[in-house]
């Protein structure tokens, strides 16, 4: 589809010629974004560089009922950044400013294209960090992390995103600009910030932030627990838990991706290793080397056949390193991977992964597991070759598989990767269609002519405007007959 050629100069009025993007080669960019299961081109790419430009963006579209798809580094992993129908997208990429350190209030007011780690570099110097970590933040953007409340190896401790956003500037779908609040940790109303942190963009389009500085460790220490197996790895991390000891992180890696990571990094790490286990615990240096000393102690009741220290700063820059790109490290592996977020209570983690090798032998393809131990949040990664249709067929029955088994065992579809258009169809083995019904209500509550990126989170087969339309229906079946003023029930 092909926009008027009036559309487009008004876009063109708001941020310039060099603001948009045509042209099907240039498009190609925007077709997907980290999950490369379904690719949609926009019809045009729009670029703003203020809050105030996004609203006017928002206005025309509006007017226009065409769909818009706010877009941050795309390097989200469920396709939520996906135009499945087309419309324009709006890149935040521009908005990267850092627009006030409030250092007495241990608060950033910062734009949405501002990178998650140039943040916490900027924030050093003044002895603080924004502590969300995604294994992808030296790429991915605040306003993405905001729309999809991503966690990281560091949520365990210090909690996800939502846990610090403050105050949200942010344009509506009707392109009403505003604030869900004043930035303070003290605020009145409803929680709209709450509310739009997760929404994945169907709320609103994020153009500031007021978030939290966390203050950064005194002293860390890390170190590498390596096991025979799984189970002894999770029992050992349950135990930590159980003992009254809150790591900062606990992250683990199956055999088949310590042999990938071993490889990159040269790790030197023994093939006899079944798990391994990175933790780090930080804080005030007076004990922590006793608290060290007692997580080292529960991983040798637990059968570790190695503890290895990070004694220097290099060596845990290189620990850390091979754990968060070990996604990229299964290109040593396999040509493509498809990767599951899921979340089970992590005393059910050995369950979880027995089903998981079952799994790959059922489907007869190798599975590697990456994830955050601590809080039960699973990455399972299935290696397959995207090019061959019958692999990739298996694959998503794999991931099918596994999702299903999560949940049965007390979990969730999603820990931190968002729903987009790869879960949508699974949120149905989680919530009744009440449940989905009154979602969508609050969803049209703030997008009544479902135009901010359109197709994501509710299933395919219901979407968001039938859903809607059932619990409206309810709502209407079953009013109550107004009483008499002073009458109590």
């Amino acid at each position: 589809m092909q926009y008027s050629g009036e559309l487009i100069r008004a876009l063109q009025a708001v941020v310039g010629t060099r603001g948009v993007v045509m042209g099907d080669a240039a498009l190609m960019t925007y077709e997907a974004d980290g999950c490369v299961m379904d690719l949609h081109a926009p019809n045009i790419v729009v670029l703003p560089q203020t809050s105030e430009q996004t609203a006017a963006i928002v206005k025309i579209a509006h007017q226009a009922r065409i769909p818009v798809v706010a877009r941050g580094a795309g390097t989200g992993l469920s396709g939520g950044a996906t135009p499945i129908h087309g419309g324009i997208v709006i890149a935040m990429t521009r908005m990267d400013q850092v627009l006030e350190v409030d250092a007495a209030n241990r608060r950033v007011r910062v734009q949405p294209g501002v990178i998650n780690w140039e943040l916490s570099q900027q924030l050093a110097p003044h002895g603080y960090a924004f502590m969300p970590d995604p294994s992808s933040q030296k790429a991915c953007t605040l306003g993405g992390n905001i729309a999809n409340n991503s966690g990281g190896p560091h949520c365990l401790k210090y909690g996800m995103t939502t846990n610090h956003v403050l105050a949200l500037r942010t344009v509506l779908p009707n392109g009403d600009l505003i604030w869900t609040g004043n930035g303070r940790i003290d605020t009145v109303g409803y929680d709209l910030a709450g509310v739009m942190t997760g929404s994945e963009g169907m709320f609103g389009i994020v153009t500031e932030a007021w978030v939290r500085m966390t203050r950064l460790p005194e002293a860390l220490r890390v170190v590498l627990a390596l096991f025979p197996d799984i189970p002894s790895a999770s029992q050992t991390v349950s135990t930590i838990i159980a003992r009254g000891i809150l790591p900062a992180a606990l992250e683990m890696m199956d055999k088949l991706a310590i042999k990938a990571v071993n490889g990159m990094y040269k790790l030197g790490l023994p093939d006899s290793a079944g798990s391994a286990l990175l933790i780090e615990v930080d804080g005030v240096s007076d004990g922590l080397d006793e608290l060290l000393a007692q997580v080292v102690g529960i991983c040798r009741e637990h059968g570790a056949i190695e503890v290895r220290p990070a004694t220097t700063a290099a060596e845990q820059a290189q620990v850390w390193a091979a754990r968060k790109n070990a996604f990229g490290a299964m290109g040593r592996l396999s040509p493509s991977y498809y990767l599951v977020d899921t979340v089970v209570p992590r005393t059910k983690l050995p369950a979880i992964l027995a089903h998981v090798g079952d799994v790959a032998k059922d489907f007869h393809l190798p599975i590697a597991n990456v994830f955050h131990a601590g809080d039960g949040n699973l990455h399972p990664l299935i290696l397959f070759d995207r090019r061959d249709k019958q692999q990739l067929e298996r694959a998503l029955g794999a991931a099918t598989e596994i999702l299903k088994e999560s949940v049965r065992l007390g979990g969730v579809v999603s820990g931190e990767h968002g729903i987009g258009v790869e879960k949508r169809d699974y949120m149905d083995i989680l919530f009744t269609t009440a449940d989905l019904a009154a979602m969508a209500g609050l969803r049209k509550s703030f997008d009544p002519l479902d135009l901010f990126n359109p197709g994501k989170v509710f299933p395919a087969r219901t979407g968001c405007g039938e859903l809607a339309e059932l619990r409206q229906n309810a709502i209407s079946a079953n009013e109550i007959t107004a009483l008499p003023s002073g009458t109590w029930i």
